[in-house]
């Protein structure tokens, strides 16, 4: 599972693809739930890491 963080809220979904003006976000059934443009999109988080105290890029 992923978390899409926007600015007004967030999105869980299942899998995502990148396109060349934003991110498609899908459900398990790989139906689409929303498309969002990259100016609007903050960050897209792999729910199953666990959080750490290193909260550096890896």
């Amino acid at each position: 599972m992923f978390r899409a963080i926007l600015p007004e809220g967030d999105f869980d979904c299942a899998s995502y693809e990148r396109t060349e003006n934003g991110v498609e976000l899908y459900t398990e059934d790989d139906e689409l739930i929303a498309f969002v443009p990259y100016a609007n999109l903050v960050a897209i988080l792999n729910a199953e890491v666990e959080a750490v105290d290193d909260r550096s890029v890896f």
